[in-house]
């Protein structure tokens, strides 16, 4: 028996799994691709961030927050979300973007955050990482003086409390693989801040998947992403008790795919998103679910899934993004 802690129902769950038996016949890929759509979980707040913050607004709402204050690039994809459901609770939002004035273009997730009303503050990378805490303090400070209960954020909501998002999602994946009388060898998916990871490795282990989860990182490396992943495990194990053993966890993930860096990519991920597209009618995005997308392609091609037979890949969502990106033109 699993004992979950208060959370909003925020997202539109389940979201389907689905079959990409096209792209499976075109790549003759050794092991039949599936795909859950948590790019469906919402409209404007699709993705795998409304998961997590399911549990991580209700942990707000039951501290008395009245002022939600979290972080991201210009086009986080956790802000947007974040600053959605915050008008939709009808809490105020506070956004602290990494970036530079001439990326606050008004497109994509940006003109998401100032159409939902969240106050933005931005900063260029040699400001916001030397002074990040400092500048989320200082926040804090501003809306307290004011009388106000701020109430801050982590980074794509990945931390202990976050854990709980696609530790829960796990056991969707359980009951939907039993109906379709499926059992998913391997779950993949990006990882840019470790949570969705960290949930899924325990989710896993706790619904008896007996499946194999891998992240394919985004920025940083896959020993940053282990360390990070096992943080975050242990801060929820210490924070709900839980008799998990979090050291015996075998947290997996693949480096090598993260191109030019966070949040930059080359043709092959913009080619791949296309294709995708075409074949599938599903859009990936070149910050996160293309990079990964690709990266578990090119390993099942390498033998890397060998005793796979059915894959399934988390689609986390990122449409926005990819609508701000003035590279995707080149290839449509």
């Amino acid at each position: 028996m699993i004992h979950y802690p208060e959370r909003l129902n925020l997202a539109q769950l389940p979201t389907p799994i689905q079959p990409l038996d096209r792209l499976t016949k075109k790549f003759n890929l050794p092991a039949r691709l599936w795909i859950k759509r948590d790019d469906l979980t919402g409209c404007a707040a699709s993705g795998n961030k409304i998961r997590k913050l399911e549990f991580t607004f209700a942990d707000a709402m039951q501290h008395g927050a009245n002022v939600i204050i979290t972080c991201g690039g210009v086009q986080s994809n956790h802000a947007r979300a974040t600053a959605i459901l915050g008008a939709q609770l009808g809490l105020k939002v506070h956004l602290l973007l990494r970036g530079e004035t001439s990326e606050l273009t008004c497109k994509g997730n940006h003109f998401l955050d100032l159409l939902s009303g969240a106050e933005i503050s931005c900063y260029p990378s040699s400001i916001y990482v030397p002074n990040f805490q400092m500048l989320i303090d200082d926040l804090c400070e501003q809306y307290r003086k004011k009388g106000l209960k701020p109430y801050f954020i982590t980074t794509g909501a990945s931390d202990g409390t976050g854990v709980w998002g696609y530790l829960q999602a796990c056991g969707e994946i359980l009951q939907q693989s039993q109906s379709l009388n499926i059992h998913f060898d391997d779950i993949v998916c990006a990882t840019g801040s470790g949570g969705t990871l960290a949930g899924l490795t325990a989710g896993e282990k706790i619904h008896q998947l007996n499946s194999r989860v891998t992240g394919f990182n985004v920025c940083d490396s896959a020993a940053y992403f282990e360390k990070k992943a096992r943080a975050d495990l242990q801060e929820w194990k210490h924070k709900y008790q839980s008799a998990l053993d979090i050291e015996k966890l075998t947290i997996r993930v693949i480096d090598g795919y993260v191109g030019p860096g966070y949040a930059k990519a080359e043709k092959p991920i913009y080619e791949m998103i296309k294709e995708v597209a075409s074949l599938e009618g599903v859009i990936l995005d070149p910050i996160y679910t293309a990079k990964a997308f690709y990266g578990m392609l090119t390993e099942l091609k390498k033998g890397r899934f060998g005793h796979s037979k059915n894959i399934l890949f988390i689609h986390t969502g990122g449409l926005f993004g990819l609508m701000a990106d003035p590279q995707i033109n080149n290839y449509i």
